[in-house]
């Protein structure tokens, strides 16, 4: 089968691919047969930054092609979708049956691989950010595959003013179409307008700072991006503002019923047609550097997406 892989850190150029057997499926595993894969930010800085070649992973979709012991509640072609923490730029991934989820009828891959993992981050970081409808929220990355799922989960939640933040202007188009009132620029924090009540921030590091200045008193900022940064406890003190992490893998770990729940929740309003991904394109597998660089230059509108 074909894989995706790399040996050492560096940018797009460094992904290779290379011909593999077909794994065998391991106790508690789902062999599936991939249909799409998710290419993600926090991936695409591993292979830039990390410490050292790891497995591509991340959201997939396809088709159940063998179990592995133990199994109950999935068959031989069954659709299914999840993440994965081995190697899932590849034709035939490994789900652990946890983070495994079915499919429904109507759905692609596609779709799935934009909805699932995206839409319970955005999910959960509304929630950790406690919301109430009527106030003011700022998203940023928000032309990303969380950020514009977040747009939209916003809007639905009865945010009051909905601000995005985006890296470049051309980006403004796509996200007022996705529920922002408002569209600000990384490059510009003094122009964002008065403070919000709540920052959801998907990218960290240098923009970390200005998104804690930009919160009103008793402000809450949500970090969900994999870029860091620090937090001046200084600007947290004067604001009464507080700043909360969330980790999608820590709750489907720690607290899989609420993990499922959210879950349920974005398959029903993707079902009743309220809630639909935005897909930036599909990008063929061998080609997967090329989706790399796409989200390295910050071009992408909606979710990249690799079909084999």
């Amino acid at each position: 089968m074909l894989r995706v892989r790399h040996e050492v850190n560096g940018g797009p150029e460094v992904l290779f691919r290379e011909d593999v057997a077909v794994p065998a499926p391991g106790p508690g595993e789902l062999l599936v047969a991939v249909e799409a894969v998710g290419v993600t930010l926090p991936v695409v800085r591993k292979v830039r930054e990390g410490s050292g070649p790891v497995p591509l992973g991340g959201e997939v979709a396809g088709t159940v092609a063998a179990l592995g012991e133990g199994v109950r509640g999935f068959a031989p072609g069954d659709r299914v979708t999840g993440l994965c923490f081995g190697h899932g730029y590849a034709e035939y991934a490994l789900l652990s049956v946890p983070f495994a989820s079915a499919v429904p009828d109507g759905a692609s891959s596609v779709d799935a691989v934009a909805l699932v993992r995206s839409g319970l981050v955005a999910r959960g970081a509304w929630e950790a950010g406690h919301v109430r409808p009527g106030e003011s929220v700022l998203v940023t990355a928000a032309a990303s595959g969380v950020g514009s799922l977040a747009l939209r989960l916003a809007r639905a939640g009865g945010a009051g003013r909905l601000v995005a933040a985006v890296s470049s202007a051309d980006k403004a188009g796509f996200v007022r179409g996705l529920g922002a009132d408002e569209v600000v620029l990384y490059e510009d924090p003094a122009a964002w307008g008065e403070p919000y009540d709540v920052v959801l921030d998907g990218v960290g590091g240098e923009l970390l700072g200005p998104a804690v200045r930009a919160l009103a008193t008793g402000g809450r900022l949500v970090a969900y991006g994999s870029g860091g940064g620090s937090v001046d406890a200084y600007e947290l003190l004067v604001r009464g503002a507080s700043v909360t992490g969330f980790q999608i893998r820590a709750v489907a770990q720690g607290r899989p019923e609420v993990y499922e729940g959210w879950r349920r929740e974005l398959w029903k309003a993707y079902g009743d047609g309220s809630l639909r991904p935005a897909v930036h394109g599909e990008i063929p597998l061998a080609e997967a550097a090329r989706a790399h660089a796409l989200i390295e230059g910050r071009h992408n509108l909606g979710k990249v997406v690799l079909v084999p």
